[in-house]
């Protein structure tokens, strides 16, 4: 049995807090109710706004400097830094964009950047999988297909997706991928995203030319397959409400 000390739990409980005070003021920054170049509220005024002590609130700021969201000065105060100083490839910062209330400029940074790396991605996984990976890619095809509901559809994606970049056999587009899957993924399921089952089948055999492609060694297809299915997906976003690709 694991003994739990009070000093244990509390320092749980100040974790806890950090981590309710980061999320909220960093979904409030990045929604823009704390516009660039604006001081967000003295300490003080965070303490009686989250109903937290100073420490929380320090430790808060701390984490949501490094993420580069804020700067703080002394005798100045804390302002927020411009959008183009935030890290992107953090995984809340990512998180807090793909859940904004109007996230299409979002979209549109994470189309291009999906188009930079995993049309490259498919290419170097061409001719280099074996019938067990194809299997994989296969079935999570068929997953897509066969979805019901919009979580079993945005997994199957993701899986896939990450799947594929773990073919590339290169480490950095791994984890490239995986931050940028999880963002899509985010948005997927947000609220403002549209009806995904009329697409799907279609959505399914998009993914299916890029499957074909890898199994026949095909770098050039794997490559257009791929950025067909990224393209499709930005176009349904842009012309019919949100579907992920």
């Amino acid at each position: 049995m694991t003994l739990v000390t009070a000093g244990g739990a509390g320092a749980e409980r100040a974790s806890n807090h950090t981590a309710f005070v980061v999320d909220q003021l960093g979904r409030s920054i990045v929604a823009g109710e704390y516009p660039a170049e604006t001081m967000i509220p003295l300490d003080p005024d965070l303490c009686e706004m989250f109903g937290v002590s100073r420490t929380v609130v320090r430790e808060a700021k701390k984490t949501l400097i490094a993420k580069g969201l804020i700067q703080s000065k002394a005798k100045v105060g804390t302002h927020v830094r411009r959008g183009d100083e935030w890290n992107m490839f953090d995984e809340d910062v990512l998180r807090w964009h793909a859940t904004a209330r109007n996230p299409t400029r979002f979209y549109e940074e994470l189309y291009e950047i999906r188009m930079i790396f995993e049309p490259a991605a498919a290419a170097q996984a061409a001719g280099r999988v074996n019938q067990l990976d194809l299997d994989e890619l296969h079935a999570l095809c068929d997953r897509l297909a066969a979805a019901d509901n919009r979580t079993d559809f945005a997994v199957a994606d993701y899986e896939f997706h990450k799947q594929v970049l773990r073919l590339s056999g290169n480490r950095f587009l791994q984890s490239l991928g995986d931050l940028v899957q999880t963002a899509l993924y985010s948005l997927f399921m947000s609220e403002h995203v549209g009806d995904f089952s009329d697409r799907r089948e279609s959505v399914a055999q998009r993914h299916r030319a890029i499957v074909s492609a890898i199994a026949s060694g095909a770098q050039t297809d794997a490559r257009e397959a791929m950025s067909r299915v990224i393209q499709d997906g930005y176009s349904n976003v842009v012309m019919r409400g949100p579907v992920t690709g």
